[in-house]
C-alpha cells in the first residue's frame, strides 16, 4: 500500500478509536448498579432477616448519566463509519464492531436495572453458571462442588503468619506503590495506588489506578496477589493499551473483556504461587452462590450460604451485594460478573495449552496489548503483523519467557492424560488413605 494511503488509513483508525474512548466514558456499570449504605444499615437493623429494600424504583432514583438510545446510536454510528471508511470485513473493522456491540449490550442491560431482563443480559456479557465449555463437558457450576470442600479444609489447615491482616490500608498502599513503581519502570513516577471508600471489594483496579478499601486491613499474601493481579494484569494492560499509537480504545475495558482480564489475573496468581486457598475459596463460593440464585435463591438464602462457609456478617453482606446489584433481592436473577474469574481462567488456560500444542505460542503475548477479548486474539495477531497494533510494553515475566511457559504447558498436556481417581487407587498405600 502506498505510504500516503497507509497514513490516511491510520488516521481514520485513530479517529475512530478516540471516538470509542469518548463514547464509553459515561458508561460506568458498577456505579450504575451499586447499593448505598442505607441499604446495608437497614439490613443489619432488621437483624439480617428482611430482604434489602431495593426495587426497580431504587435504581431509577440513580439515573444513568446518558440517554440509552442516544448512547447506543453513538456506537452504531461508529460501526457504520468503520465499515464505510475501512471496509466491512477488514480486521480493524471486525475489532471495532465487536467492541461497540459489547458496549451496546451493556447499555441495554443498564436500561433495565431492577427487572428480570437485567440478569439475562448480564449472562450474555459475563456468562452463566450453566454454560458448558463444549457439548457434554464440565460447567462452571461444577467448580464449586468439586473444589469447595477441599479449599475449605486447606484454608483451615494451612493458615500461616502470611495470612495475618497486619497492614493498614495506608501501609498497603505504600508497599504496593513501591513494588509497582519498580515493575512499571517507564511509569515509575505515576501514582498507581490510592485509598477509596466507595468500593465493595477489598481492592479494585480503576481506570489507571488500584483502589484499596480504606476500611480493610491486608495480609502479606493479600499484597502479593494484589501486586500480580491488580498490578501486573489490570494496571499493566491499561498502560499497554494507552501506549497503542492507533487503537487507543485498547486502554479501556469493554464489559465482557472482564472475562479475559480476570482470567489472566488469576493465571498470574497461580503461575507465581501468589494465590492461596481462602482466596480461591471465595471465588468458587461465588460461583456456587450464583448457581443458587439462578435456581431461585434470594438475598437472605445467599447470606446464609456464605455464613455457612465461615465468613463474618460484613463479608457475607458484601459478597451478596456483588451478586444481586443491578437485580432484585427477591431472586429475579444474578449479576454474573463474578463468574469472570473462573470462566476466564479456564478459557485462557486451555487457550494457552492449545497454542503450545499447535505451535502458536507467539499468540500468547497478544493478550497483554490492552484490554482484550479472547475472541479477538487472532484478529489482534493479524493487526500486529499489519503494524496497526504494537507489542505490549509490560508483560509478567512468565509470559515474557515463552520457552519456559511452553515447557510447563507441554507437561500439562501429558499430565491431563491421567485419570486421577485411578491413580489414587494405586497410591493408596503411599498416601495412607
Amino acid at each position: 500500500m502506498p505510504g500516503n494511503l497507509l497514513k490516511a488509513e491510520h488516521q481514520i483508525i485513530r479517529e475512530l478509536s478516540d471516538k470509542i474512548v469518548a463514547a464509553q466514558g459515561p458508561i460506568r456499570i458498577l456505579d450504575a448498579i451499586k447499593w448505598d449504605d442505607n441499604v446495608r444499615q437497614d439490613f443489619f437493623k432488621n437483624r439480617c432477616q428482611k430482604l434489602p429494600m431495593v426495587d426497580e424504583d431504587y435504581y431509577l432514583s440513580n439515573p444513568l448519566p446518558f440517554d440509552p438510545s442516544e448512547k447506543a446510536a453513538e456506537f452504531r454510528n461508529i460501526i457504520r463509519e468503520a465499515k464505510n471508511r475501512l471496509g466491512q470485513y477488514s480486521n480493524i473493522t471486525v475489532l471495532i464492531e465487536r467492541r461497540c456491540e459489547d458496549y451496546c449490550k451493556a447499555i441495554e442491560m443498564l436500561a433495565v436495572r431492577g427487572t428480570p431482563l437485567f440478569s439475562y443480559l448480564a449472562m450474555e456479557l459475563y456468562g452463566s453458571p450453566d454454560d458448558a465449555f463444549y457439548p457434554g463437558g464440565p460447567k462452571l457450576s461444577d467448580l464449586g462442588s468439586l473444589l469447595g470442600d477441599t479449599l475449605k479444609t486447606l484454608t483451615q489447615e494451612l493458615s500461616t503468619e502470611a495470612d495475618v491482616k497486619r497492614h493498614t490500608a495506608a501501609e498497603a498502599m505504600m508497599i504496593l506503590q513501591e513494588r509497582l513503581s519498580n515493575y512499571f519502570s517507564q511509569h515509575s513516577n505515576k501514582a498507581m495506588v490510592k485509598l477509596s471508600d466507595d468500593i465493595v471489594a477489598d481492592a479494585a483496579a480503576g481506570a489507571d489506578v488500584i483502589k484499596l478499601n480504606q476500611n480493610v486491613r491486608f495480609s502479606d499474601r493479600d499484597l502479593r496477589y494484589l501486586e500480580v493481579h491488580e498490578g501486573w494484569v489490570h494496571l499493566g494492560t491499561t498502560l499497554n493499551g494507552a501506549e497503542q499509537p492507533l487503537c487507543t480504545f485498547l486502554s479501556k475495558g469493554s464489559p465482557s473483556s472482564s472475562v479475559t482480564q480476570e482470567g489472566l489475573a488469576i493465571i498470574n496468581e497461580i503461575f507465581t504461587f501468589s494465590s492461596y486457598p481462602s482466596r480461591l475459596q471465595r471465588i468458587t463460593n461465588r460461583v456456587a452462590a450464583l448457581e443458587l440464585v439462578r435456581k431461585g435463591a434470594d438475598f437472605i438464602d445467599i447470606f446464609r450460604f456464605f455464613r455457612e462457609q465461615g465468613f463474618d456478617e460484613n463479608d457475607c453482606y458484601n459478597y451478596c451485594v456483588r451478586i444481586f446489584r443491578g437485580s432484585l433481592p427477591a431472586g429475579s436473577g444474578p449479576f454474573t460478573k463474578d463468574l469472570s474469574y473462573a470462566k476466564g481462567f479456564l478459557l485462557i488456560y486451555n487457550y494457552i495449552r492449545l497454542a503450545v500444542q499447535q505451535g502458536l505460542v507467539q499468540h500468547i503475548p497478544v493478550f497483554f496489548v490492552g484490554k482484550t477479548l479472547i475472541e479477538d486474539i487472532q484478529t489482534l495477531t493479524d493487526l500486529l503483523d499489519e503494524g496497526i497494533v504494537t507489542m505490549p510494553m509490560y508483560m509478567p515475566p512468565h509470559f515474557s519467557d515463552l520457552a519456559a511457559l511452553s515447557c510447563w504447558m507441554s507437561m500439562s498436556l501429558f499430565l491431563n492424560k491421567f485419570d486421577l481417581e485411578t491413580v489414587a487407587k494405586h497410591y493408596r498405600l503411599i498416601l495412607h488413605v
